[in-house]
Parts: structure tokens; sequence; C-alpha cells
């Protein structure tokens, strides 16, 4: 298992909480890369959104790829996974500054494509948005232009529905041979279908480890009978609530999900209605962000370590957690986690779940 975390661009994961003393600055991203770096977390995952679905759209967010081009310059070791929405973006001038990144990180950028849910920040933002499938037929032609230009030698031409580029040159490459890896979610029949074609790893919203397994084993049989080498990661968000005693994380999970009447919920209509989902979302779920409460990484480090052995044996490679203070709790997971989890594999054996 490979830990990441979510950075903290929207000041903290909780709707229900109004102050969870991590500010989204600058300051307090750096911060928590360069500790987590200490601490043994091996990827960031900045979130790409121009409104604050977390605390309100009008609060601030930092913006994902400036935010990525900063840490890259002050991180050393961490894998740095920008998500993209094709339908805010260039291709040529993307796959450009993507190889910049690359070229500045020294070869650990990567990118997690999201193909956008949130009509009302499109409206905002001037942003594309279309019907769901519509959405993924241009994503597929977003990837088509990224790996051509990062791969080619030659000056490459496209001429599709959405992009239309004209003898591009691109220098320089990525670092990463062939280029950097490509991440994506999704949940639809149309969403799968671009994952397989053109991605090299799924990652996931939390479920529980049967609904983790049952995707896993889907897309690998989806990747499979498409002809294409194995996917090399399968990720997977979660919200983390360590504590000594069960009663104690019970208690915090209670306080989080009192769920209240605020503009934290702003895009809660809109991620319900515009995504085609495979599992029922309530307001519950949608108090933390990205159904991080589904995995019940909730209780002591004993629990929580034998929970994720059983995401391992389901086929999870990669932990996005999301936690509360942050680096706080972050400092918590590796001292009372992480080495639990090496520890009980040696001897572990299949707890019911």
């Amino acid at each position: 298992m490979r830990y990441g975390y979510w950075l903290p661009i929207f000041g903290g994961w909780l709707r229900n909480v109004e102050d969870e003393s991590m500010p989204p600055t600058f300051d307090y991203a750096k911060k928590v890369i360069q500790r987590g770096e200490q601490l043994g977390f091996d990827t960031t995952l900045i979130a790409e959104l121009y409104l604050n679905d977390i605390k309100g759209t009008d609060q601030d967010s930092l913006e994902a790829w400036t935010t990525a081009a900063g840490l890259a310059a002050v991180s050393e070791t961490t894998e740095i996974m920008a998500a993209v929405r094709p339908n805010f973006h260039n291709a040529a001038v993307t796959a450009k500054m993507a190889a910049n990144i690359d070229q500045i990180s020294g070869g650990r950028f990567t990118l997690n494509v999201v193909s956008a849910w949130w009509q009302e920040e499109a409206k905002q933002y001037g942003g594309s948005f279309t019907a769901h499938d519509e959405r993924y037929d241009r994503t597929d032609e977003f990837l088509r232009v990224l790996k051509s230009l990062w791969t080619k030698e030659e000056p490459v031409s496209y001429d599709g529905k959405f992009y239309s580029i004209e003898n591009t040159h691109l220098h320089p490459k990525p670092v990463q041979k062939p280029y950097p890896k490509l991440y994506a979610g999704g949940e639809s029949p149309r969403g799968k279908e671009t994952i397989v074609n053109h991605c090299d790893a799924y990652v996931m919203h939390g479920g529980t480890v049967d609904e983790i397994k049952t995707k896993i084993d889907d897309m690998k049989e989806r990747r499979k009978e498409a002809g294409h080498a194995p996917f090399q990661s399968f990720g997977m968000a979660a919200y983390v609530i360590c504590r000594n005693t069960e009663e104690e994380a019970l208690q915090e999970l209670n306080r989080i999900t009192d769920v209240k009447d605020s503009g934290a919920y702003a895009g809660y209509s809109d991620f319900t209605s515009k995504s085609q989902l495979e599992q029922q979302v309530d307001l519950q779920d949608y108090s933390v962000s990205n159904r991080g409460l589904r995995p019940k990484l909730i209780g002591t480090p004993e629990q929580i370590a034998d929970r994720i052995l059983q995401y391992e044996q389901a086929g999870l490679d990669l932990l996005l957690l999301q936690c509360s203070p942050q680096l706080e709790e972050m400092e918590r997971f590796s001292r009372d986690v992480m080495p639990l989890v090496e520890e009980k594999r040696i001897h572990f054996k299949e707890v019911p779940q």
C-alpha cells in the first residue's frame, strides 16, 4: 500500500465544521507536503475546482496547477498528482504546462483526469459543459493530443471536434517516459470506456471493501478485454479518524456528520444529478468529501490497520487520505497506523468484514 493525501486547498474537508485550522494558503500546503515526505507519504492529489466546494463558493481556495508548480520546486520525493478537467483547458497548452512541471519536479508530476460535474462553476468560469457522454468524447480527444505531444519528436497536427492543432512543437518533453502517469476515476459505462482506453491507473471515491473489490475486478476485466496492459495502480479516497479508543473515534464521527444548512452544500445537487454514480450519495455521505466515510477507516490504530489490509487483499494499492486537521492527523496516522500495517501484514489473515 502506498499512502497519499488530498492537499487541503479548500481549508478542510468537513462541510459541517467552519474552521478546521488548515488555511487554504500556499504556505500551509508547503508545510503539509514537506512534512508529509518526512512522515512517509508518497503522493498528494490536488483537486481542480475554481470554486470552493467544501466551505462554500464565497470562500478562498487554491488553484491546482499553479500550486502544483510551486510545490514541485519546494518538495523532493512526493508524486504531485494534479486534477485536470478538459472542459476548462486548451490541450496543447496543458501538455506544455505538464511537461514543464514534470521538469521542475524531476519526474514527479502526474495527472488525475476528471470530466467535470459542476455546471454552475462552468458558467462562472467559462468552461464548456455538455451532456455527460459528450464530456468523455472531449476527454478522449484531449488525451490523444497530450500523449502525441509528449511522445512524438516530430511536430503534431490534430483536427477533432473539440481540439485542433497544426504542426505543434513541444520541447522539452516530460522527464517521465513515455509520459506522466494518467489517473482517472469514473463510474458510468462511458467513463470507464475512456479510462480503459486512455489512462494508466484507476482511482475511486470511498467505498466498502466489497464495493472496491467489485470495481477493481470489473476494471481489470475491461482492460483485459480491450487488449491493453494491466492498470498500474488502483487508488481510493478515504477519510481517516484514528483515536485511542473506538468510542472516541465515534464521537468525532458524530461531530463531523452533524449536517448543517450552509453554502458548503452548493455543489451537492450538481454532483448527484450531473454524474452517473454507482452508489447513492446522501447528505451525510456528502458531509465529508469524496465519500470518504464509506471505507470506515474509523477507530483505533488496530482497527484501521486491519481494514487497510482488507483493501490490499481486494487489490487496492493507493490510499488517498483526507483528515482534519491535516498536519496533526497525518502525524498520528504515520506514527500509529503505518508501522502497524507493516507489522500485521506478515501475519495477516482475512478479517471478517
